[in-house]
């Protein structure tokens, strides 16, 4: 480690206000602040640990094992920030959980999404790793999110994810300059068998693989009538089965 970044390891994060200590290795990922204190309600002995910006921290734990959810508000830049400044202080596994649009005629709204990679349609990942570079998702992080679906009995799918900057731009594509490109590569997406739409998991996993580290993700297909309970404890319990992985293979701490 160089000295610039044991030294980043001992202090308090500026973004998101917290420092060595304050999270577990595992951490959450909601865009939303409001839905921090919803999946933290679902580990033990949840607290708050920061509010500043768009970032707000709980920690709990699950099986004794410390467990954090972070906000990481909407997009790839405040995502990177989240990832960067949590991995600093020693989080190791991100798993994002989020709302996205639906992309193929199967999936229904409430479904959920494990996603293994998604579509770098974004631009916070160029800035680490040239485009023809692959936003995957960790396979052990997959695998425990799948396994949390069918122990749940939720209908759910696994694939790929689009990963978008402009909202708008994909809600109302032809009002805008470039409407023929907009729409001609949703198509390609879709024809692609791309599954759901959202804006955070091809940064996250980028950034994550740049740092070594873990990352993930479970969208809930959402319109209105969507709750995202289900979502939350889903991928509370997948974060308890990726810790009983990791306990039975000895990966205790950090990787």
């Amino acid at each position: 480690m160089s000295v610039s970044a044991e030294r980043a390891a001992l202090e308090k994060q500026y973004h998101i206000e917290c420092g060595p200590g304050d999270v577990g290795r595992y951490v959450l990922l909601p865009g939303d602040p409001g839905r921090v204190p919803v999946i933290a309600a679902f580990l033990d002995d949840a607290r708050k640990i920061a509010e500043h910006r768009e970032y707000t921290t709980y920690t709990g734990s699950l099986d004794g094992v410390p467990v954090s959810v972070t906000s990481t508000g909407i997009g790839g830049p405040s995502t990177a920030i989240a990832v960067e400044e949590l991995a600093a202080i020693g989080a190791d596994t991100f798993i994002r959980v989020g709302t996205s649009g639906l992309m193929q005629p199967e999936i229904q709204s409430g479904d959920l999404v494990v996603v293994t990679g998604a579509v770098r349609d974004e631009g916070t990942a160029s800035h680490y790793m040239p485009m023809a570079f692959p936003a995957i998702a960790d396979l052990d992080v997959v695998d425990c999110l799948r396994a949390a679906c069918l122990a749940r009995g939720v209908r759910f799918h696994v694939g790929l994810s689009h990963s978008k900057d402009a909202f708008y731009a994909e809600l109302t594509p032809q009002r805008m300059p470039i409407a023929d490109t907009l729409m001609r590569n949703w198509e390609a997406w879709v024809a692609g068998g791309v599954l759901c739409s959202e804006m955070e998991a091809a940064a996250l996993c980028v950034v994550s693989s740049v740092l070594g580290k873990r990352a993930g993700g479970i969208m809930l297909a959402l319109n209105a009538e969507a709750s995202v309970e289900e979502l939350c404890a889903t991928a509370v319990e997948g974060v308890r089965r990726l810790i009983a992985l990791d306990s039975a293979a000895g990966r205790g701490g950090a990787r």
